[in-house]
């Protein structure tokens, strides 16, 4: 393309696509680029993928629909970055990447491109497509696959998700509960005779039989997790809030304050008082 054809496009705010992906092989360009991005590689630009990733997730949260529609423009460009780099590599191209999850969603949902019966629950698809999965995947082992850079906790239940699927699992939650409880003790121990490493193994251990209790409780893990930070930031904030009142600040105060302003902050929830 050039460059009078390339001006028209990124000008154009009717050129969809294909004026984001020009827009970002400018900013690439070796001549007239962007000296940030010209520096920028695979490795570099991930943790911005992960970050975009997580405000879309976080702007869902908040139901906060007007922030969204950025926020996914963010998370689209990262993946037209990635792809201006592999392009620029040799390995592949924007176009093979919408052909890539094109053809693995018609592939993947045989019930609504292909002749497999719709009558199905969503358990019965899900199922379909971990089978489908497993075939892509050919004669790997279950565990193979599940990504090393996911979320500790997102990664736990998938791993323990793809165990399950071969029957390797407790029967019931209670059996969860008894082994957290056994996790807590053998933690409690380490504390008292074993090394700092030992500790550190036990506590990874009793995250991950509770990771597991969120999954037969049929809890999104993160979800809770990110509500119970959610909670905390708000009652810490109304404990502030009380202190300030005072004309106090919270490295100002004791202990035994904090805690009863904290409980006033759960009461004052519960009635109302205050939006959760």
């Amino acid at each position: 393309m050039d460059k009078d054809a390339s001006d028209r496009l990124v000008h154009d705010p009717a050129g969809g696509i294909d004026r984001l992906v020009e827009i970002m092989a400018r900013l690439r360009d070796r001549e007239n680029g962007c000296p940030w991005d010209l520096e920028q590689d695979f490795a570099s630009i991930a943790p911005y993928t992960i970050e975009e990733a997580y405000e879309v997730a976080d702007a869902i949260e908040r139901q906060a629909w007007g922030e969204l529609k950025g926020e996914l423009g963010d998370l689209l460009f990262q993946a037209v970055y990635h792809a201006q780099m592999a392009a620029e590599a040799g390995h592949f191209g924007f176009g093979d990447v919408v052909t890539a999850i094109s053809e693995k969603m018609v592939a993947r949902h045989p019930h609504v491109f292909g002749d497999d019966s719709r009558d199905k629950t969503a358990e019965d698809q899900t199922r379909d497509w971990e089978k489908i999965k497993a075939q892509e995947r050919g004669r790997q082992g279950v565990l193979d696959g599940v990504a090393l850079g996911l979320p500790a906790l997102t990664r736990a239940i998938k791993l323990q998700n793809r165990a399950a699927r071969v029957g390797f699992d407790w029967p019931s939650t209670a059996e969860v509960i008894d082994k957290i409880v056994e996790e807590a003790e053998e933690l409690n121990e380490a504390r008292a005779v074993k090394s700092e490493a030992e500790v550190f193994e036990e506590f990874g251990d009793l995250l991950f039989v509770v990771a597991n209790l969120a999954r037969h409780l049929k809890i999104d893990a993160e979800a809770a997790l990110r509500a119970a930070n959610s909670k905390f930031t708000r009652r810490f904030g109304a404990v502030e809030a009380s202190l300030a009142a005072k004309g106090k600040r919270p490295e100002e105060s004791t202990l035994a304050e904090m805690d009863a302003l904290w409980d006033a902050a759960k009461v004052a929830e519960r009635q109302g008082q205050v939006r959760p």
